[in-house]
């Protein structure tokens, strides 16, 4: 655990010692970007609003299925490294991370290479077992916290690009065993999960930690935060976002 101390405490000066236990620590937080789902094409569906939810929502795992509609464009490429207002889409979710100001902050990656668009500060985990489901990717970036010694991870999605460092930062803070971020009242991502509950996690899967926070209720706080949780997850979901 990393502590930070908070009082400094002057030889001459008495204080009190409960006081001092309060303020001295605190935990110490990471922020980990999602992004190895696979296919070469954008998805033929768009999530709903619930299958998107705080990490917990599947990646698409199998983007390129052939045999879609029109909308799936082929020449688009990846849609994490699909152009978005300037910029890939990942980009602006790996500039929100880190510009949250947590203590590390990782990209797990999977399916395609995004090493071209990692900004400085963030560091890449690969995932090599990513066609198992977002859970093997969430487990990488558990391995990595705990080597770290940190005590809680904020989990985000790549292809959300419009979940501002604010919402990092919000869900960060939250004193909860798992902290979702709410837009409109409405759960979707980052997700705060603290490391008493690491071990509960699925280790394969495509629910991430969903399927834990409909299991323990009773650890989740809401927490609301301002900004756009959309996915960009087909060719009309980036023509009406740019």
């Amino acid at each position: 655990m990393t502590v930070h101390p908070a009082v400094t405490v002057h030889p001459a000066v008495a204080v009190d010692p409960e006081v001092a236990v309060h303020v001295a620590v605190r935990p110490a937080v990471g922020a980990v970007v999602l992004a190895a789902g696979g296919g070469s094409r954008f998805s033929r569906i768009a999530p709903t609003p619930a299958d998107g939810a705080g990490g917990l929502g599947p990646e698409p795992a199998a983007a390129g299925t052939p045999g879609g509609p029109a909308s799936r464009s082929s020449s688009a490429g990846h849609k994490l490294l699909a152009p978005f207002r300037g910029r890939p889409v990942v980009a602006w979710a790996l500039d929100a991370a880190l510009a949250a100001g947590l203590e590390r902050t990782w990209l797990v990656t999977g399916a395609v290479d995004l090493s071209d668009v990692v900004p400085p500060g963030v560091e890449v985990l690969h995932n090599p077992a990513w066609v198992a489901g977002q859970a093997t990717s969430l487990a990488v970036a558990v391995g990595a916290a705990l080597a770290a010694g940190l005590d809680a991870l904020v989990v985000g999605l790549g292809d959300q690009p419009l979940v501002p460092a604010g919402a990092w930062r919000a869900v960060a803070a939250a004193d909860a065993p798992i902290a979702v971020a709410t837009y409109d009242g409405i759960r979707r991502n980052p997700v705060r999960l603290g490391r008493q509950v690491w071990e509960e996690l699925p280790a394969s899967g495509d629910e991430g930690a969903r399927v834990l926070i409909r299991r323990r209720p009773d650890l989740v706080r809401e927490v609301a935060c301002v900004g756009d949780p959309a996915d960009i997850d087909t060719v009309e979901d980036l023509q009406r976002w740019n």
